[in-house]
C-alpha cells in the first residue's frame, strides 16, 4: 500500500474532523461542546509549537536572502535588472491583492454569529485592533531600539528590519568571517526548519483537533467560510496568472498570443509537479526554443528565479490576512496594509526554497502578527492550502517567464 504524503494526510484529517464534529454537533450538542473543550488544547498546542520557530527562522530567512540577493547582483548588469523587476513585480502583487482581496471579501455574505462561534470554537485571544497609528507614531516603531526585545514581542516588522541591517552589513564584512558567519546562520536556518518538518509531522492530529473542535461548535457553516477562503486564493492567482499576459506584452513587448502558447508546457509542468523548482527544465526549454530568449538571459534570471522570487507569496499573506480580518469584522489601517506588502515581499523573497507546508505557516504567521490578527485560524487554512497551491505554482511559473521576458527586452533596449 503507497504511503500517503503529508499534505494528503492533512486532508485527510481535515475530513476526519470534520465529519467527528459535524456528527458531534447534530447528535447531541451538548457532548460534542464538551469534546470540543477537551480536543481545543491539543490544537492550540500545535499552533504554539509552530509559533516557538518563526523569530529565529524569519531572521535567519531575511540575512540570507539578503545576501543571496547580493550575491546575485554582483553577477552583473543582467542579474541587477533581474533583481529589480522581481522587487517591482513583487510589490505590484502585493499593492493588487490589498485592493482586490477585501473587494472581493466584501461580496461574501458575513453572519456575526459564525464569527463568534468559530472564535470561540478555536480558542482565539481576544485580539482588538485599535485606531491606525499616524505616520509619526508608525516609523519610530519601525526600527527596534532593543532587537532582543522585538523578538521576544513577537514585533515582526521591527525585527525583519534589524535583520535587513544585519544581512546588508555581513555583505561588507571580509569574505572569510562573512562565510563562516552565514555558516552559522544557515544552520540556525536548517534546524528551525527541521523543528517545523516535526511540528508538521504531527499536524493532522492539530488539524484533526482543530476542525473538531470548530466543526463541533459551529456546525457545517465552518465548512462554507473554508470555502470561500479557497475560492478567494484561486481567484486571485488565476486573475494575477492572466494579468502577467498583459505584463509581458507590455513590458515585454510579447505578443499575447505567442506568450500563451510559449510558456503553456511549462504551465502544465508546474500544475502537475505543484514545484517551480521541478518546473525550471520546462521553463528554460520554453524560454530558449519557443520564445527565443539568449541563453545568457535564460541561464541567469530563471535559476535566479526560482531562487529569490514567487510572484504569488504576496497574494497569499495578504490574502490571508485580509480573510482572518474580514472573519473577525476588524479593518486594517493603510499603514498597517502597507506593512503587510512590504513584509510580504521581503519575507517571500527569503523562504522561495522552503516545502509549501513549512512556508505556509513561517512566512504567514508573521505577517498575521505583524497586523495584530489572531494567529489560530492559520492551522485550519493550512489544511486546506493545498487546494489553491496547484494556482499558486502556475502563477509563479508564470510569473518567473514573464520577469525573463522583462529582463531580455532590457538587455536588447541597451545593447547587450
Amino acid at each position: 500500500m503507497p504511503r500517503l504524503s503529508n499534505a494528503a494526510r492533512v486532508l485527510l484529517a481535515l475530513a476526519l474532523g470534520a465529519v467527528t464534529g459535524l456528527l458531534l454537533a447534530y447528535a447531541d450538542p451538548a457532548l460534542g461542546a464538551r469534546v470540543a473543550d477537551a480536543v481545543q488544547p491539543v490544537g492550540r498546542l500545535w499552533l504554539n509549537a509552530l509559533q516557538m520557530t518563526v523569530v529565529p527562522l524569519v531572521a535567519a530567512l531575511v540575512v540570507l536572502g539578503v545576501n543571496a540577493a547580493a550575491d546575485a547582483a554582483a553577477s552583473g548588469r543582467t542579474a541587477r535588472r533581474a533583481m529589480a523587476v522581481f522587487a517591482v513585480l513583487l510589490l505590484a502583487s502585493g499593492i493588487y491583492t490589498a485592493f482586490m482581496a477585501p473587494g472581493l471579501l466584501s461580496l461574501v455574505p458575513r453572519d456575526q454569529a459564525l464569527v463568534d462561534a468559530f472564535r470561540l470554537a478555536i480558542g482565539a485571544d481576544d485580539t482588538v485592533i485599535g485606531r491606525a497609528p499616524s505616520f509619526g507614531e508608525w516609523i519610530t516603531t519601525v526600527i527596534p531600539s532593543n532587537a532582543l526585545a522585538a523578538a521576544a514581542a513577537n514585533a515582526m516588522l521591527p525585527l525583519v528590519v534589524f535583520s535587513l541591517f544585519f544581512g546588508f552589513a555581513v555583505t561588507r564584512i571580509e569574505p572569510e568571517r562573512r562565510a563562516r558567519l552565514l555558516e552559522l546562520v544557515q544552520a540556525i536556518s536548517d534546524t528551525m526548519i527541521q523543528v517545523v518538518r516535526w511540528v508538521l509531522w504531527a499536524a493532522p492530529i492539530g488539524v484533526f483537533a482543530l476542525v473538531l473542535a470548530v466543526c463541533a461548535r459551529v456546525g457545517l457553516a465552518v465548512l462554507g467560510a473554508l470555502g470561500w477562503y479557497v475560492l478567494l486564493l484561486c481567484t486571485l492567482y488565476v486573475s494575477v496568472t492572466v494579468l502577467l499576459y498583459g505584463v509581458a506584452r507590455l513590458a515585454a513587448a510579447e505578443p499575447v498570443r505567442r506568450f500563451m502558447v510559449g510558456i503553456f508546457p511549462a504551465q502544465v509542468i508546474a500544475a502537475s509537479t505543484q514545484s517551480s523548482l521541478a518546473s525550471l527544465p520546462a521553463m528554460i526549454d520554453c524560454a530558449r526554443t519557443r520564445l527565443g530568449y539568449p541563453l545568457h538571459v535564460t541561464a541567469l534570471v530563471l535559476p535566479m528565479a526560482v531562487s529569490l522570487f514567487r510572484i504569488t507569496s504576496p497574494i497569499q499573506y495578504i490574502g490571508v490576512v485580509s480573510f482572518i480580518a474580514w472573519m473577525y469584522g476588524m479593518d486594517l489601517g493603510g499603514l498597517q496594509i502597507g506593512t503587510a506588502i512590504v513584509l510580504s515581499a521581503l519575507i517571500s523573497m527569503g523562504s522561495v526554497g522552503l516545502p509549501g507546508q513549512v512556508s505556509f505557516m513561517t512566512n504567514n504567521l508573521p505577517v498575521t502578527q505583524a497586523m495584530g490578527l489572531p494567529v489560530e485560524p492559520l492551522g485550519l487554512l493550512l489544511a486546506v492550502d493545498n487546494i489553491p497551491d496547484v494556482f499558486s505554482t502556475v502563477g509563479n511559473v508564470t510569473g518567473d517567464l514573464t520577469a525573463t521576458g522583462i529582463v531580455n527586452r532590457l538587455d536588447a533596449r541597451n545593447g547587450i
